[in-house]
């Protein structure tokens, strides 16, 4: 699969490094993947919040500053699962969600495509 990464690094109470097939690499901090977790509960907040901006936030959401993964497992060929220690655990992260996501990427992910 030409999208799978070469390495991957998690550490938990940072982020996640992914080195790409292409030689390039991709910072994620834990709280931008909680945020931007592919799973169906985070793209509706991301949609409400999108429409209205004064959205209350569950209270999982807010306490971003002292989130961290507990752990993370491969899925398949194609993905990791990120447990985080708020009890987030249903997104997959697909390989390339997390290219459409990169944060030096400008152009953001469209959320209306599966990733």
């Amino acid at each position: 699969m030409t999208d799978a990464p070469t390495h991957i690094d998690l550490k938990k109470d940072r982020g996640l490094t992914v080195q790409w097939v292409d030689g390039s690499s991709s910072y994620y901090t834990i709280a931008y993947l909680r945020r931007n977790s592919p799973s169906a509960e985070s793209r509706e907040l991301r949609k409400e919040l999108e429409a209205n901006p004064l959205a209350v936030l569950p209270s999982s959401a807010v306490a971003a500053d002292t989130l961290t993964a507990i752990d993370a497992e491969l899925v398949g060929n194609y993905a990791i699962r990120i447990r985080f220690s708020d009890g987030h655990a249903t997104g997959i992260y697909s390989w390339r969600y997390l290219r459409e996501i990169d944060p030096a990427n400008p152009t953001p992910p469209n959320e209306s495509e599966p990733a």
